[in-house]
């Protein structure tokens, strides 16, 4: 049977910084030919020396570890990463190469030259390391004649985090047949030098006595001159349906208005790709219907996509105004059955289900084929106008997510905020993303990452930072609210805090403003208990003390909302109830507290 070749462009993101992980003892590569360093930069599969894939009917072709050990290429076609195929992770499109099972795919990095050219905000690396996580430092070489360093971190194929990985296969080859899994490859980004063009990239040389570090793609990664009207992280993967050729009429409410739109789904923490036949999208009118006549959406002009497992799709850009705090209907056709989906699990926000087998309803203008209800998004994780000054993405737990406010009302905290910028015409009028996820960490995952799962707290902040707030549309500044779960939850101050600084710090490395938000208090809700608000009081004091030494400005959230009587619990009035939740009035509170000038990026104020 002819295979048709890995192509030489593949690029995929995730997040810079990942944990450490345990080797399986040293490896060195099998090489098919040594390439050595070259004094002119070479495209990357000119210097591939390992073979990391094999065939499930010939395993002993590649070696991919040292010990005889390969990808199973039969797992990453299931996964819809076949040879050839186009991918888009965080904003990147991948172009898969076309290299036959058993053939050189990937480099073992020693100081390669290779070509790479493009501008944007990141360098990304398709990488993994074998016999331990590798990394060493690089350069990046610009068309100015300047350069910058970086350095690169490949988690172990076997051993690395679940909840960082590109994709994760079930099973790995070895000479004597099929073991158990699972394999996986981590996309890694680094941060570039803003506004200048990369001409070529020198890959790590690393420590020879730690783990080989193998890289199969590397390319410029660049989220354009767009700004994000709306936004939801992926919480969990969980079962659905099974829906059976039907569509998905999901409701969203614009912050930033624009005249061109495109939308964002996503294939987050799955395992195997999902078909779209079609999706539209159009301003609501009442229920599940449309004001007017839905506007069709493209993939690669194609009506539909097929998103492999990790990955997502963006639709072409349309000629469709979206107007600024305006609902909006975004209807996905699902041809196929689908038995679990990427979800947001507390949408605040009711949306509709065509009927099963009721086929391609993306067109209709009325809401009749939509009988069933969600109070979830799946799939949709983005809708994003052209021009405009670009994105502030809040990224937090339940209170960020509207969790106890009023559903379909808007009046999560960063809606009030959008609504606040959009409002006023003396600063720049950014889009406010949410990206809060309800018993969200910054510490600790939730979600352990992979596999279907009941739980929908997500990875942790810092495992989701690349894709939820580093990879959005033209992001600017970040606001971090996080940390009420992580005290109720056992993690000490020390390790809140921690987190939150190296969050601030990764940010600040691609240009983001930063802004933290001091933990709003609890008492009254079951588990806080003295010792939690003594571990909320010390991350707020070191927020309070921190004056720009790890972020750029600090939001008091806990003094909008407390007791004033009693500090260590909610204002009645902006309590929800429970304790732990603020209502409406609380959230309204908090967004009309900001400064907007704090979190306006260098420059702009």
């Amino acid at each position: 049977m002819r295979v048709r070749r890995w192509g030489t462009a593949l690029t995929l993101l995730l997040t810079a910084a990942a944990l450490p992980a345990t080797g399986l003892g040293t490896a060195t590569a099998a090489p098919a030919g040594t390439a050595r360093p070259s004094p002119r930069p070479l495209p990357l599969a000119g210097h591939f020396d390992n073979r990391a894939v094999s065939d499930n009917s010939a395993p002993g072709a590649a070696d991919f570890d040292g010990a005889g050990r390969s990808l199973s290429a039969q797992d990453l076609a299931a996964a819809g990463w076949s040879p050839g195929s186009a991918l888009t992770l965080d904003g990147t499109r991948l172009g898969l190469p076309r290299t036959a099972p058993g053939a050189p795919d990937n480099v073992v990095a020693d100081g390669q030259a290779v070509a790479v050219r493009g501008r944007g905000e990141a360098l990304t690396f398709l990488v993994a390391g074998t016999g331990g996580t590798a990394a060493g430092t690089g350069t990046v070489h610009y068309r100015d004649g300047s350069r910058s360093g970086y350095e690169l971190t490949a988690p172990d194929w076997r051993s690395g985090p679940l909840s960082t990985k590109a994709v994760a296969l079930p099973h790995l080859n070895a000479p004597d047949g099929q073991a158990a899994g699972p394999a996986r490859l981590y996309a890694v980004t680094v941060p570039l030098r803003a506004g200048r063009e990369v001409a070529s990239v020198v890959l790590p040389t690393t420590d020879e006595s730690a783990g080989a570090l193998h890289v199969f793609a590397v390319s410029v990664r660049d989220t354009g001159r767009r700004t994000g009207s709306w936004a939801a992280s992926t919480a969990g993967y969980r079962a659905v349906g099974p829906w059976t050729d039907r569509t998905l009429r999901l409701v969203v409410h614009s912050g930033a208005g624009g005249p061109r739109a495109r939308i964002r789904l996503a294939n987050t923490f799955a395992g195997t790709p999902v078909d779209i036949g079609a999706a539209s999208i159009a301003v609501r009118g009442a229920g599940a219907a449309a004001g007017r006549g839905p506007t069709p959406l493209t993939f690669g002009r194609q009506t539909g996509t097929r998103i492999a497992a990790g990955a997502e799709a963006f639709s072409d850009p349309v000629d469709f105004t979206v107007p600024a705090g305006a609902d909006l209907l975004v209807s996905i056709h699902l041809p196929g059955t689908v038995t679990a989906a990427p979800v947001h699990q507390e949408a605040a926000q009711l949306s509709y289900l065509s009927a099963a087998g009721s086929g391609d309803r993306t067109a209709d203008a009325g809401g009749t084929a939509f009988p069933e209800t969600m109070t979830v998004w799946p799939f949709l994780t983005g809708v994003d106008v052209e021009g405009g000054p670009g994105s502030i993405v809040a990224l937090g737990d339940s209170i960020t997510d509207g969790v106890k406010s009023t559903s379909g009302t808007n009046r999560r905290w960063p809606d009030v905020l959008a609504r606040r910028f959009q409002a006023q015409h003396t600063l720049p009028r950014y889009g406010v993303l949410n990206h809060g996820i309800s018993a969200n960490r910054i510490v600790t995952d939730r979600y352990p990452g992979d596999g279907v799962s009941t739980d929908t707290g997500g990875v942790s902040a810092q495992h989701r930072l690349e894709r939820d707030v580093l990879a959005q549309p033209s992001a600017r500044t970040v606001v971090v609210f996080e940390g009420i779960n992580d005290v109720r939850w056992g993690t000490s101050s020390d390790e809140v805090i921690a987190g939150l600084r190296a969050i601030a710090r990764r940010a600040h490395e691609r240009g983001l403003r930063v802004v933290a938000a001091t933990i709003a208090p609890c008492e009254g809700y079951p588990d806080c208990t003295p010792a939690v608000e003594a571990r909320r009081q010390a991350v707020n004091a070191f927020l309070r003390a921190d004056a720009g030494t790890d972020f750029d400005a600090t939001l008091d959230f806990d003094a909008v909302v407390r007791d004033p009587q009693r500090p260590q619990r909610m204002l009645p009035a902006y309590d929800s109830g429970d304790h732990l939740h603020p209502g409406d009035a609380g959230l309204k509170a908090l967004a009309e507290s900001v400064d907007l000038r704090k979190l306006l990026p260098a420059g702009r104020r």
